[in-house]
This record gives C-alpha cells, sequence and structure tokens, in this order.
C-alpha cells in the first residue's frame, strides 16, 4: 500500500484569479510575500532542475532523480524535494515495502510553473545574442 501526502491547495480548485497587469497600484501584502518567497524558490538551481526533470521524465525515485540532477548532493535534493513538497509543488509517494521506496511527481501547480518558467526559457533563447553583446560593450568600458 502506498502513501501519498496531497497538498492541500491544488491550483485547479482555485477560484479563478482576476486579471491584472504587474504594474497594479494596490497590492495585497500577502500576495507580495507569496511572489516573494516563490522568486526565491524559482532563483533556486536545484528546484529548477528538479521541475525540469520532473516534467520531462515523470514520476521518480529519489536515486533516479539525484542521477538526472547532475551535480546535486544528497542533502541538498533533499532539502530541494522537502521544500518543494511544502509549496505543493511536488507530491511524495512512500510506499510500504522493503526496502523503502518513495517516489516524487509534480502536482498541477508545479506544472504550472514549470509552464511559467517556460516563458523565461523562451526569452533567453530569443535574447541570447543581445545579451552578450550587451555583457561585452559592459565589459569593454570598464
Amino acid at each position: 500500500m502506498a502513501t501519498t501526502i496531497e497538498p492541500a491547495n491544488e491550483l485547479a480548485e482555485r477560484a479563478p484569479v482576476p486579471e491584472r497587469t504587474c504594474a497594479a497600484p494596490e497590492v495585497d501584502p500577502r500576495v507580495e510575500a507569496l511572489v516573494n518567497d516563490l522568486i526565491g524558490r524559482v532563483a533556486d538551481k536545484w528546484t529548477m532542475l528538479v521541475l525540469e526533470v520532473l516534467e520531462e521524465q515523470g514520476e521518480l525515485r529519489f536515486t533516479q532523480l539525484a542521477k538526472a540532477v547532475t551535480g546535486v548532493s544528497q542533502k541538498m535534493l533533499t532539502q530541494t524535494l522537502r521544500a518543494m513538497e511544502r509549496d505543493g509543488l511536488v507530491i511524495r509517494t512512500v510506499h510500504a515495502v522493503v526496502p523503502p521506496k518513495v517516489e516524487y511527481r509534480l502536482t498541477p501547480l508545479g506544472r504550472s510553473l514549470g509552464e511559467a518558467f517556460c516563458g523565461v526559457w523562451i526569452w533567453a533563447e530569443k535574447n541570447l545574442t543581445a545579451v552578450d553583446e550587451a555583457r561585452a560593450a559592459f565589459d569593454e568600458g570598464k
């Protein structure tokens, strides 16, 4: 029998949020705090790499994730997965077998973060040359 810990807050079950621009004059402090937390999470390279691997490969065991995320230590992968689980980005399933079997998969919330980050990736691909040129010009001016 497997034990799956489902996040309490699934994105798909929430009421739609009214459209707004990033320049809206008033921001709910709770939303601002969440955005700041999530920017910190997204800025963490291990979170984004785990997100990418789970998106591409689906449900994986810890050891499979460790092999797929090049360079991550066991401690850092554990911390990253716990933080992602707390944020509702991954689901951890523990199978009652010997030896223990634990698997991780993205939640709909995690997939939606991956989709949002995809826009940043596309922007980077489109603007790679321009950024390289700007950096070179800046470095020459020093």
